[in-house]
């Protein structure tokens, strides 16, 4: 021995047995009581030791800690009787371990009355006292030590700390003794130990030096207040902070319950699982008024403290059946936590009703279940269910109450999921009805698009569309509202159908944003409460591609740019004038005119698509730029495409709109045009011309309705329109379209003529003769244009 290690091994009398009763150990001490060396015991039945067999068969698996007096053989023949204590240890804290089975050897004789361990006077003290000698061997303990241990002073003189116990725990005390035995200082510990079982006592602990009248340190005093109480209370108040933080970081309704699992394993249960009602239909309420069993219930979470949930026999997802029988129903029809157990006889009636469940509970060795019903705002959404089987302590009315305050705090988590949930496919379902579903085919270009919804912060006002003019022509728009939700959809739908409304008369794209800023600044006024605008905003760009003459004329109000792939080029970024978005009300907005090449693809795109926190907008652009080079002849490919190389595997932080559009160009053999003098006496000749003309494309069937509708255009643009006037023919497939262009910007009525009236009647025939007509205004005057029915001719 030295002052560095004062340990003794040959003063304690030490056995390990592992739990097949083997000997796997056998120290000095043991030799020296017993006779026996090690060589002669370790790999034998530790049995045949005793001098009475059956002493050794009082075992239970439950036991921990065992102590008494036994009758041991020894090696000479003789019998020895002997105190024994026997801890049950276990390495990782489960399954299969040993036992630890000590006796002190007393050699020392009496104490020496001047010995300064024998005269230390705090044994009366109300606190746990233990007084160690010079070899850490335990000398003196008083009475409130001994109800601590649950053994006498004369049965455990002489044991170490780590013998006294059993525990790994009592080794790191051990070092604090000898710290202090070789330092002098007193130190203050704090241990969570097991004493006399399983259960976990929290110790506040005064370590001091004994020292002799020479000031030699001879020994070692620990005193031990037990603060269990205030430990677990704060353990309780830690787990309540720790769901605050850790339960309701998302707004996803399953996610929630798990996070509720994970925070109550281990510190609560060895398994919880969460089971949520089914609402009536997907993001509807639940089911108002009061339950019934059977109860059906949805399993959305659950958590084991053994890997792989080895406990569960319902997996994520799926539904099961809970009888009147059971805790979880009980739980639920009485609105409060129910405590079960096999103990009491509790759960007997529902494991005799599921077998499955009943043997997966006997396998594990599960012996208490607390139930606690998952309320939230008046409403019911489910039931937690708080499984014990590796700690052997039963649920106390603490574990109730802090269960309780812990699920409390999850339901209004899972409440706020749900409603979010709900309002997020309300919106959604109401985005996806004002959106069109699919994209019309039109002669003038083929196009694809995609929408996709922000991952957390729902659907927003971002929207697309492609609406057939007048002239074969087609307008393309994309546009985003600012906002998120259900407010913003139905603004987006309303700027939708405005657009639409807009662009039937005809509107060039910067007179149309203009009057769609009138509107967006209106419904600010009516937003906002006192006309001031910015309530609502509002970004587009809108576009009309001329299949005819292939040319684009552009507009954008405080949206992102488009970018063109010319066909065999690369993508670049068409340069438009900025303007400013929709709602500041009186700025204005310029367009531009852009010549496509057959072939071309645009892609219009919200800033959802481009902007992210990980780059920045030029980023984006590249990125954009980039998928859309490798456009291979699909535009449904190439949309997704573009979506899988700039947006994140989880989904983009804004919604998303991407309009992808390839222009086609309509051949000159397929448009006729005529410059007609303003002369009447002409309209009979174009007439005969445009007879020929129809002859030539192999449509005479429909030459006498273009016939009057030439004239009647013709005539009226002679007669009221000023010159230049010109007349153009457009055959399409299954459509004539028929203009007639004036310099004058007085737009034509349509009217009912009365019956004496000469004249009126024009257009009314026009409009009956034809699937539509309508007018248009140009920089240089208008065009009055009717469309007819090839098909419907036939």
């Amino acid at each position: 021995m030295s002052p560095e290690y004062p340990f003794d091994d040959a003063a304690t009398a030490r056995a390990v047995v592992d739990d097949d009763g083997t000997l796997v150990e056998w120290n000095a001490g043991a030799q020296r009581l017993l006779g026996w060396s090690a060589a002669e015991v370790v790999g034998h039945p530790a049995e045949r030791l005793l001098a009475d067999a059956r002493a050794g068969r009082a075992v239970t698996p439950g036991d921990n800690r065992l102590h008494g007096t036994l009758t041991l053989r020894h090696r000479d023949g003789g019998a020895v009787s002997v105190w024994v204590l026997a801890h049950r240890v276990r390495p990782d804290g489960a399954g299969p371990g040993h036992w630890l089975v000590v006796t002190p050897l007393d050699e020392d004789g009496p104490p020496s009355p001047d010995d300064p361990l024998e005269s230390v006077g705090l044994l009366q003290s109300p606190c746990a006292i233990a007084i160690y000698d010079e070899r850490l061997r335990l000398r003196r303990i008083n009475d409130v030590m001994a109800d601590v241990l649950g053994l006498s002073e004369e049965r455990v003189r002489g044991l170490r700390a780590p013998e006294l116990s059993g525990r790994p725990q009592s080794t790191d005390i051990e070092r604090h003794l000898l710290r202090v035995l070789t330092t002098g200082r007193d130190q203050d510990v704090r241990a969570y130990i097991p004493i006399g079982g399983d259960r976990m006592y929290a110790w506040l602990a005064r370590m001091a030096p004994v020292t002799d009248e020479k000031g030699r340190v001879r020994g070692v005093t620990v005193a031990a207040h037990d603060f269990t109480e205030q430990y677990l209370a704060r353990e309780r108040l830690q787990i309540v902070n720790e769901a605050s933080v850790r339960i309701g970081t998302t707004l996803d309704v399953t996610r929630t319950a798990q996070e509720l699992a994970d925070v109550c394993v281990p510190a609560l249960a060895d398994f919880v699982s969460v089971d949520l009602l089914d609402p009536p239909e997907h993001g509807g309420e639940p089911a108002a008024g009061r339950l019934t069993a059977p109860i059906s219930m949805r399993r959305a979470a659950h958590r084991s403290i053994d890997e792989g949930t080895p406990e569960t026999v319902v997996k994520p997802g799926h539904v099961d059946v809970y009888p009147a029988s059971s805790p979880q129903a009980d739980s639920l029809l009485v609105g409060h936590t129910i405590v079960a157990s096999t103990s009491t006889g509790d759960l007997a009636e529902w494991l005799s009703w599921d077998q499955g469940r009943g043997e997966r509970i006997k396998e594990q060795g599960i012996h208490t279940t607390m139930s606690v019903p998952i309320q939230a705002r008046g409403t019911t959404l489910g039931v937690a269910v708080l499984t014990r089987f590796r700690n052997p302590e039963p649920y106390t009315p603490d574990d109730v109450l802090l269960a309780e305050e812990v699920t409390a705090r999850a339901a209004v988590c899972i409440d706020n999921a749900r409603r979010y949930s709900r309002e997020r496919e309300t919106a959604l379902a109401l985005q996806r009805s004002l959106l069109p579903r699919s994209l019309p085919r039109t002669a003038a270009l083929e196009g694809a698009s995609r929408y996709l919804p922000a991952a957390r912060s729902g659907v927003g006002g971002d929207w697309f569309d492609v609406i057939p003019l007048s002239g074969m022509r087609v307008a393309m728009v994309v546009g985003d509202v600012v906002g998120h939700g259900i407010q913003a959809s139905a603004t987006m739908g309303r700027l939708r159908t405005a657009v639409r409304t807009l662009a039937d008369i005809d509107l060039a794209p910067d007179e149309l944003l203009t009057h769609l800023d009138d509107l967006v600044v209106r419904l600010s006024a009516e937003a906002g409460g006192e006309g001031s605008p910015g309530e609502v905003g509002a970004t587009c760009l809108y576009a009309v591609y001329d299949p005819v003459t292939r040319r684009c004329t552009l507009a954008r109000a405080g949206h992102p740019s488009p970018v063109m792939l010319p066909p065999g080029g690369t993508p670049q970024q068409v340069e438009l004038p900025a303007g400013p978005p929709l709602g500041l009300g009186g700025l204005p907005f310029e367009s531009a005119e852009l010549e496509l090449r057959e072939g071309t693809v645009l892609g219009f795109y919200t800033d959802g698509l481009i902007e992210s926190r990980e780059r920045d907008v030029d980023a984006g652009h590249a990125l954009l730029c980039e998928a859309l080079s490798a456009y291979s002849g699909s535009l449904d490919e190439t949309c997704d495409r573009i979506l899988h190389t700039l947006l994140p595997a989880g989904g983009a932080a804004d919604d998303v709109a991407l309009l992808l559009a390839r222009t086609q160009g309509l051949p000159a053999s397929r448009v006729a045009t005529w410059d007609i003098p303003a002369d009447p006496a002409l309209v009979a000749p174009i007439r005969k011309q445009v007879v020929e003309q129809l002859a030539a494309w192999e449509v005479s069937e429909v030459s006498f309705t273009a016939e009057l509708v030439v004239s009647e255009l013709v005539t009226n643009a002679i007669r009221y329109g000023a010159h230049p006037i010109r007349l153009r023919l457009i055959h399409d497939a299954a459509t004539l379209i028929c203009e007639a262009s004036d310099g004058s910007h007085t737009a034509p009525h349509l009217r009912r003529a009365k019956t004496w009236d000469e004249g009126g009647r024009g257009l009314l025939l026009v409009a009956q003769l034809t699937q539509r007509w309508g007018s248009r205004h140009t920089a240089d005057g208008k065009t009055i244009w009717a469309e007819i029915g090839l098909l419907d001719e036939a």
